[in-house]
């Protein structure tokens, strides 16, 4: 499973003009759910986004995780986004390639799964509209970009 996380000041997916969901303060995510990935890869992205040390602290040091700054801004969450693309394999040709991406049942699973292990962290957890085209809007601080990847 891999995932881009960006720390944000505000963060929205709307579909069709309709708005998905939003957050004022703390992570997107954007999820992408890999043919061999399972329960446990979306548990381990779960817990490391709920305690990923990237908000500042008083002295401006990232020390900080989301689970830390929740308690005094109970609006922080997440905003998680399925993203197939970042499956792509990319080096051959000019066209990616999707194939090691996990079939839409499967990855529709484990997209609402790692939402369930957020929330059981006691997070707020919004979400886009799994398969739809969406539009993200978001303010990104810092900026603040972290890859993860539960295989590494």
């Amino acid at each position: 499973m891999k995932a881009v996380i960006q720390r944000v000041e505000d963060a929205c997916v709307t579909v069709d003009g309709s708005l998905k969901g939003s957050i004022k303060e703390g992570l997107l995510v954007y999820l992408g759910v890999a043919q061999d990935d399972s329960e446990p890869d979306a548990e381990w992205l779960a817990e490391k986004t709920a305690y990923i040390r990237i908000f500042d602290d008083p002295q401006g040091k990232m020390n900080l995780s989301l689970k830390d700054i929740v308690e005094n801004k109970p609006s922080a969450g997440v905003l998680a986004v399925s993203q197939f693309t970042l499956l792509a394999d990319a080096r051959k040709g000019r066209r990616p390639s999707y194939g090691f991406a996990a079939p839409p049942e499967k990855a529709k699973k484990l997209y609402e799964y790692f939402m369930t292990k957020i929330r059981e962290h006691g997070l707020l957890c919004e979400s886009g509209e799994f398969q739809a085209h969406m539009r993200v809007s978001y303010t990104n601080v810092g900026p603040v970009t972290i890859l993860l990847d539960s295989k590494d």
